[in-house]
């Protein structure tokens, strides 16, 4: 009764955010949920890859997911952001620039 074990589907090889990478991507989710474009969101962390999805609605098809694989990390770069049809929009070594469309929309909800 005493001893803990661990959760099984739970092992060392788990993709995950750090804390800086979190804080920059639920920054730009709160910005999108006060421009009234963003209403829910998703993450999913796995052994090959750790994906937060944005949704405009809870039941339709994330509009963005900004996925982190570092297995690509020497190819093409860790990072992507991946549109709702599941086209590759950006993708790079660092989170910022992967980003810079989505902010970029952003900007564009604001002047409106």
């Amino acid at each position: 009764m005493g001893t803990v074990s661990p959760f099984p589907a739970m092992g060392g090889n788990q993709v995950s955010f750090d804390r800086a990478e979190l804080t920059r991507i639920l920054d730009l989710y709160g910005r999108m949920v006060a421009a009234g474009h963003w209403r829910d969101y998703a993450m999913d962390m796995g052994r090959d890859a750790a994906i937060f999805s944005a949704y405009r609605r809870a039941a339709e098809r994330p509009e963005f997911r900004i996925e982190k694989r570092p297995a690509l990390r020497n190819r093409q770069g860790q990072w992507a952001l991946i549109g709702e049809h599941g086209v590759v929009l950006r993708r790079g070594h660092e989170l910022g620039p992967v980003l810079a469309p989505v902010e970029r929309r952003l900007m564009k909800l604001v002047a409106d």
